[in-house]
């Protein structure tokens, strides 16, 4: 987005319109006890231009994604992986990114950029509508819905200020910092009441952690793969990994070290692999990749 959002790598200064194309690939997972393989892939969006940053509906068989249009606007379109047709959720001025189901399934919440600059955090109806305002205040880059009125924020820092990880809570308007330097990945922990985040504590040294707001605790959970960022969670916590041209993973309740996903077609698709988002059956994987 304008500093942040548009891109598929970095998290700084480019526009919209100068983004580089990508493409959403989906494929299905299988699991087999210290094995995972993926398979039958088949591109979703086959369409010029930026497509990215995936997201599942929890219980339909729909994949919302952000897309630009003829005008290098951003818009939320969506995707029945059981009948192949593509819709889409928004049409409008504005810019809108980074879609997410929220807890209550009554609407997708998204960054919403403005040609003044402003990146606010809305929702839109699933079936369609007007924009509802959450937050307006802030430059929210990438947000993730710990619970109905609990919201975890990845906010760009102002004059060259770290960006930092906020926690959020809606009814009362009280926004704790947690942390500088966060990464653009913000995911629920499968089976637990925490969110996790990367941390890039220096250069070398970035770490997947999670923070409890119950306890108001945080915890490592392990170290990423070298210079990466790009994860999601499965629904039995196994953590996935882009890789560039691989997908690895890792249960971090019992492995050390990452472990690479293996396909049975479809390997060179993965070229310039970066957002992940994995279905809540554990069914399906949506992965981002260069045009």
């Amino acid at each position: 987005m304008n500093k942040l959002i548009f891109v598929v790598c970095v998290l700084s200064t480019c526009k919209s319109f100068g983004q580089a194309g990508s493409e959403i690939i989906l494929f299905d997972v299988t699991i087999q006890k210290d094995k995972v393989s993926l398979s039958n892939p088949k591109n979703i969006t086959n369409h010029k231009g930026y497509d990215n940053q995936p997201s599942f509906h929890t219980d339909q068989p729909i994949l919302y994604y952000a897309s630009f249009n003829d005008e290098g606007r951003s818009d939320i379109k969506y995707y029945n992986y059981k009948t192949g047709e593509t819709k889409s959720l928004t049409k409008t001025p504005e810019r809108e990114y980074s879609p997410t189901l929220t807890p209550d399934k009554q609407f997708v919440s998204c960054i919403i950029q403005r040609d003044n600059g402003a990146q606010d955090l809305g929702k839109y109806p699933i079936e369609g509508g007007e924009a509802l305002i959450i937050l307006n205040d802030r430059i929210v880059g990438y947000h993730v819905w710990t619970d109905n009125s609990h919201l975890a924020l990845f906010i760009l820092g102002k004059e060259n200020r770290p960006n930092t990880l906020h926690y959020l809570r809606l009814p009362t308007k009280v926004d704790t910092i947690l942390a500088e330097n966060i990464g653009r990945s913000l995911h629920k922990v499968p089976g637990e009441n925490a969110f996790s985040f990367v941390h890039k504590i220096t250069e070398n040294k970035w770490f997947i952690k999670k923070y409890n707001p119950r306890k108001s605790i945080i915890s490592v959970i392990t170290a990423t793969p070298p210079d990466q960022e790009d994860m999601c969670w499965s629904p039995d916590g196994k953590i996935f990994f882009s890789g560039g041209d691989k997908i690895v993973w890792m249960d971090p309740k019992k492995d050390k070290t990452w472990k690479t996903v293996s396909l049975s077609s479809g390997a060179e698709l993965l070229k310039g692999v970066t957002r992940l988002a994995i279905s809540a059956d554990g069914k399906k994987i949506a992965m981002v990749i260069a045009e």
